[in-house]
């Protein structure tokens, strides 16, 4: 996932808050010798290693996420696809010239805990659904251990806040910021400031698309509804998305970053 990753809790006595912070860190690395394609051995590093007719058979966590992804890139019309791994690291390396070209097929078993190859050269990256998916997770160790009232945060674009308080949370623009109180939701930021130019479109005769906003913000009840659709956001017409909200409740606000300030694109 290759980010950092920490926790702020509320009402809890500090040996209890070492004890579920120690145990919500220890699943971070499982989770991250799972999902990051950074590590060679990583389930993420071997599908995308793999040859035709090969199955390799996954562990609970990373087959939960694949299928997430799996329905994300259905929810948002294809354009949220963790298959694109070699077009980003394209774009991110600004070396100009045409992309590669999206080949491979993969089968995702719905009932099995595998993913099949059909034909190599997909190249899988999890990017911001694996921070989301974390999120929750540790969302749910800390429920289970009677963690009242917690602010999550993967890196510095991956929150999740539950319980009865509030949390600040400024949404930096190119010239001004805006607070929220952030409360039993997520919020996830995608955008160019950070990483360049990361976010690729799907869809190979737009792919020099120039996204029509330098960041968006998106809030939704769990981490990774808000990170699917802060990716899928900054391949939309702003104009659009308004009504795209009203027919999706399950997400809360969208702010974009329009001519330097932070403007809200509530249904």
């Amino acid at each position: 996932m290759h980010t950092t990753f920490s926790l702020r809790l509320r009402g809890e006595d500090e040996q209890s808050a070492r004890d579920m912070a120690r145990e919500c860190f220890e699943w971070i690395d499982i989770l991250e010798s799972r999902l990051s394609r950074f590590i060679e051995n990583s389930e993420i590093s071997r599908i995308n290693q793999m040859q035709a007719g090969e199955t390799l058979y996954l562990s609970e966590p990373c087959h939960q996420c694949l299928l997430l992804a799996l329905d994300a890139h259905a929810r948002t019309g294809g354009l949220f696809d963790i298959t694109l791994g070699t077009r980003i690291e394209h774009r991110k390396s600004g070396v100009g010239g045409p992309p590669p070209p999206v080949i491979g097929s993969l089968i995702i078993h719905p009932d099995v805990a595998a993913v099949t190859c059909i034909e190599p050269g997909r190249e899988l990256d999890l990017g911001g659904i694996g921070k989301g998916f974390a999120l929750d997770q540790l969302k749910q160790i800390l429920t289970d251990w009677g963690a009242q009232d917690a602010m999550l945060a993967a890196g510095n674009s991956s929150l999740l806040a539950y319980g009865p308080g509030t949390w600040p949370v400024d949404l930096t623009a190119s010239s001004k910021s805006l607070r929220l109180n952030l409360a039993n939701q997520s919020l996830s930021a995608s955008g160019t400031g950070m990483q360049g130019s990361h976010i690729v479109h799907p869809e190979e005769h737009e792919l020099s698309l120039v996204t029509r906003a330098d960041r968006v913000w998106v809030l939704a009840p769990t981490a990774v509804l808000a990170e699917i659709w802060s990716t899928a956001f900054m391949l939309m017409d702003p104009s659009g998305i308004p009504t795209f909200i009203s027919g999706n409740p399950e997400i809360t606000a969208v702010y974009m970053d329009m001519n330097g300030s932070p403007i809200s694109l509530k249904a």
